[in-house]
C-alpha cells in the first residue's frame, strides 16, 4: 500500500490546512477548473454538462434542475438560453402540467453529454487515483453523505455567499 501524498500547501495557506471549508472549496475550485479546461474542446461548460445530465434523468422544470445542480434562477436562465441557442436543449410543456415548462435534451445534447461524460469520468478517475485504492469509494460515499445530509441546503444568512464562477 502506497503512502498518501501531502497536499501542496504553501506557507501562506498552512493555517488553512485543517480548515474543512477551505479544503472543500480549494478541491472544488481546482477540479472545476480542470473540467472547464478539458470540456472547452466540446464547447460545453461543467455547468451546462450538469444541467443537461440532470435534464436527461427525468422530466424536470428549469427550477427543479437549478435546485438539483445548485444554480440560482438567473444563472439557470442564462445557461438554458445558451443551451437552446446551441441546439442542445429546449423548453417544452410538461406532460403533467401544461402550464409548466420542462427541459428536454435534444439528440445533439445527448451526444454532447455522452462525449463530455467520457472526459468527466476520466478526470474523476485521475483525481481519485491520488487516494489509495481502498479509500476512493469511501471518500465519494462520505462526500455524498455530507451533501445529501448535513450540507444539503445552505443556511440563511444576511450576506449570501457567492459561488466561484
Amino acid at each position: 500500500m502506497g503512502t498518501v501524498a501531502e497536499p501542496k500547501v504553501t506557507g501562506t495557506q498552512q493555517p488553512l490546512a485543517a480548515n474543512l471549508g477551505w479544503l472543500l472549496a480549494q478541491a472544488a475550485h481546482t477540479l472545476n477548473t480542470e473540467l472547464t479546461a478539458a470540456l472547452e474542446r466540446l464547447f460545453v461548460s461543467p455547468r451546462a454538462y450538469c444541467v443537461l445530465s440532470g435534464a436527461m434523468s427525468g422530466e424536470y422544470t428549469q427550477t427543479e434542475i437549478a435546485h438539483m445542480v445548485g444554480l440560482d434562477k438567473t444563472t439557470m436562465v442564462v445557461t438554458l438560453d445558451q443551451l437552446e441557442a446551441d441546439g442542445l436543449a429546449k423548453r417544452v410543456p410538461s406532460s403533467e402540467d401544461r402550464r409548466a415548462r420542462v427541459v428536454a435534451v435534444t439528440k445533439a445534447g445527448e451526444r454532447k453529454v455522452a462525449e463530455a461524460e467520457k472526459i468527466v469520468n476520466q478526470i474523476h478517475a485521475d483525481v481519485l487515483a491520488s487516494l489509495p485504492q481502498g479509500q476512493r469509494k469511501q471518500f465519494v460515499e462520505a462526500l455524498t453523505a455530507l451533501v445529501g445530509g448535513r450540507l444539503s441546503e445552505p443556511v440563511a444568512c444576511s450576506h449570501p455567499v457567492r459561488r466561484r464562477s
